[in-house]
Formats: C-alpha cells, sequence, structure tokens
C-alpha cells in the first residue's frame, strides 16, 4: 500500500446508490466480476440485487452498541428504529452446535455468567488464534445453558448509560435474528439487511463446530443464500469467505486488521501473507476472486501519526474500487477515546468528540459505507456530505 494518494474521488458516484448493483463491482453480465466469480468456483456471475442501499451505507456495528449492549434485540431493534441501513451480527456456535450472537466466544465480559455459581467450574483457559484467554466460552455451553444467562455492556467504563440496560436481553441465536428481520421486513414493507461475520472460523472448525455449513444451512431456510439477498458476509479470514462462496451466493466481504497482521487462517495453513500483502493490487485482485468487497480497519484508508492524528489517506479506496470491490470500513464511535485525535473535544476520553467531522473525512475519501457503534451520528453526517 502507497501512503499520499492522489486524486481520491470525494464521493462514490460510480456506484449509483447501490450496493453491490452496479457495473463497478462487476456483477453485471459480461463484466469482469462475472468472470472473476466464474473462475473462483463460486455463486458469482448473476444479476446484480434489486434492492439498492444509499451510498455512504450506514451499518449499525453490533446493532446499536453506543447504546445498547452489543448483540442483543434491543441492540439490534434500536439500530434499525434508527435507521441504520444494515446491522451487524458476529456467530460463534454453541456446544451443541447452534449459532448464537457475540462478538466473541469469551463470553466472560458481555454477559453475567460469572454470577452464576452453578457455572463456576466452567471458567477455563484457552487458545482462540494464537492467544491465551482466561474465561467462559460458548463453546462449553448447550443453548439452552446459555439462555439462562443476560447480556451486559461490554465497556461499562466507557459506556456507563448502557449499563442500564445490563440483565434486560438474553443471548439470540442467529436463527432468533432472521425471524426477527424477517417480521420486521414485512412491518416495514421492506427488507432488513443483515451483515454477519464468522468468527473464528479455524479455530471452530477444529474443534468440530465448523460454522460455514451450519450458517449457509440456516440462510438457505429463510432464503438469504441469493445474489440479491439482503446480507452481507463477513469474515476476517479470507478463506472463510472461499469456502462460503461454494455454499451460497450471498455477497462475500473480507475483513482487513492492521497491516502488520496476519489472518489466523492464513497462518495456519502456511500461506506467509499478511494484511499488508492482501491490500497490494496483487492482493485485492485475489480478493475479488471470491468476494465482492472488503471490511478495512480506518487506519488502512487514513494512519494515523504517533500522535493519533490523521495522516496523508493511502491508495487503498482507489486500488479496491479498481478491482470492482466496495469497501465498508470500521468502526465510527462518538467517544473521544476512538476518534482521531483531531476530532476529539475537551479531556474526558468518554465525552463525545466531533464524530461529525471525522465522519466527513472518511466519506470524502470514497469509502462506500461505514460500521458504527452509533447509527443516528453516522446517517446524520452522511445526509450533511450528500448535500454537499
Amino acid at each position: 500500500m502507497t501512503q499520499g494518494a492522489q486524486n481520491i474521488p470525494g464521493r462514490r458516484t460510480v456506484l449509483g446508490a447501490a450496493v453491490l448493483g452496479s457495473a463497478a463491482l462487476g456483477l453485471l453480465p459480461g463484466t469482469a466480476g462475472s468472470a472473476q466469480a466464474a473462475e473462483a468456483g463460486g455463486h458469482g456471475g448473476h444479476r446484480p440485487p434489486q434492492k439498492r442501499l444509499p451510498v455512504p451505507t450506514i451499518v449499525g456495528h453490533r446493532g446499536a452498541s453506543g447504546y445498547r449492549p452489543e448483540h442483543t434485540l434491543g441492540s439490534y431493534q434500536l439500530a434499525l428504529d434508527l435507521g441504520a441501513h444494515v446491522i451487524e451480527q458476529d456467530l460463534v456456535p454453541t456446544k451443541d452446535g447452534h449459532l448464537v450472537c457475540r462478538h466473541e466466544n469469551d463470553i466472560t465480559g458481555t454477559t453475567d455468567v460469572a454470577d452464576h455459581p452453578e457455572f463456576a467450574g466452567r471458567k477455563t483457559t484457552k487458545s482462540v488464534d494464537g492467544v491465551s484467554l482466561t474465561g467462559w466460552f460458548t463453546e462449553d455451553f448447550t443453548l439452552a445453558e446459555l439462555k439462562t444467562l443476560r447480556a451486559e455492556e461490554r465497556i461499562p467504563q466507557t459506556r456507563r448509560n448502557g449499563t442500564l440496560y445490563n440483565g434486560r436481553w438474553e443471548i439470540p441465536t442467529f436463527e432468533e435474528v432472521l425471524r426477527w428481520a424477517d417480521e420486521e421486513g414485512r412491518r416495514r414493507g421492506e427488507p432488513v439487511w443483515l451483515y454477519v461475520e464468522t468468527k473464528h472460523p479455524t479455530y471452530f472448525r477444529g474443534i468440530g463446530l465448523g460454522l460455514e455449513e451450519r450458517l449457509a444451512k440456516l440462510l438457505r431456510r429463510y432464503g438469504r443464500d441469493r445474489h440479491d439477498s439482503p446480507l452481507f458476509l463477513q469474515s476476517f479470514e479470507p478463506t472463510s469467505m472461499q469456502r462460503m462462496a461454494k455454499l451460497v451466493s450471498t455477497p462475500r466481504v473480507v475483513l482487513f486488521d492492521a497491516a502488520d497482521t496476519q489472518p489466523w487462517d492464513l497462518k495456519q495453513a502456511g500461506d506467509p501473507r499478511f494484511v499488508a500483502d492482501l491490500i497490494t493490487p496483487v492482493g485485492l485482485k485475489w480478493i475479488a476472486s471470491f468476494a465482492q468487497g472488503i471490511g478495512p480497519w480506518l487506519d488502512l484508508i487514513i494512519p494515523r501519526d504517533k500522535d493519533g492524528k490523521l495522516g496523508e489517506p493511502t491508495t487503498l479506496v482507489r486500488d479496491a474500487h479498481a478491482k470492482d470491490l466496495i469497501l465498508h470500513p470500521y468502526t465510527m464511535r462518538n467517544e473521544n477515546s476512538f476518534l482521531p485525535a483531531d476530532f476529539r473535544v475537551g479531556t474526558d476520553p468518554n465525552a463525545y468528540g466531533d464524530a461529525f467531522g471525522a465522519f466527513k473525512v472518511y466519506f470524502e475519501q470514497g469509502i462506500d459505507g461505514i460500521f458504527t457503534d452509533n447509527p443516528d451520528t453516522g446517517l446524520l453526517a452522511a445526509a450533511d456530505f450528500n448535500k454537499d
């Protein structure tokens, strides 16, 4: 990736406000994207989806996690009510093979499991993707057992208001979310879009709880397995999206962490590539052979300097669009502690900073959408940007 990109478009007008639905995304018959999909051996090269999403698309990160405990039906409902265009779920399995919505399989900090003496003996230490973790893990609980727990605010020191809702909601299964989305879609007269991540797929496949086949089965059951389904699939492990491409036609996105990190699936397979290699034109060409988009960490688009201020934009947006890939980077939050130093207000790290200013700078790079814990802020920022 080269620093100091020039002439990056200020608006992704070439998309025509379509999500995965314009020639720019390579999904029209006869375009390069169709050929790439065919070469990938997956479900590609179809007509574009009829449903369109605004650009920039606002994705409710784990729901409306800036206001409610993440990955609960309460968080998802609020995100939808606030107007989020798409709502995210992260999936991990239970001991008996159900897919549930948690950011991590370690549920120590997002549930009241520590308050349940009957589960004290389940506390353990595991290595997940090379990281040693001590706590309680979904794969050690049946679904019935998990349903006795209640969700809690993950970062109570920062989001004290979120603690008001501790204990209000249980852990939802992905099937419950699919039913909720269908019911809300019928009530509203338009589909509810979901953004679904396979978490630690190599790890779970290694312990006999592979995610992709279970997920594909649910997508087929609820009619979200087609190229024009109102759902994105995503993973930090590229091979998970390759596997999904052979199971369903649903649009796929590969997530990128920092440039000096290595996807766990590639590391386990002895593939020497790091994220830095995947965000080059050569790496993006490979991604485009089985996926329709990327979800990069925001710092891959505009790096921060040693003081936390934004530096010169990279060429990632331009390079990805050249390969017909959309970009939905992550994650915008309102609090000072998460914002670039340029947009912090005052000295309280938990107070809100100038989130609107930060959104504007990222939108100006030509991104197609963005994940945010505060969908209402993102929507207002997008409306301001589109008026300019």
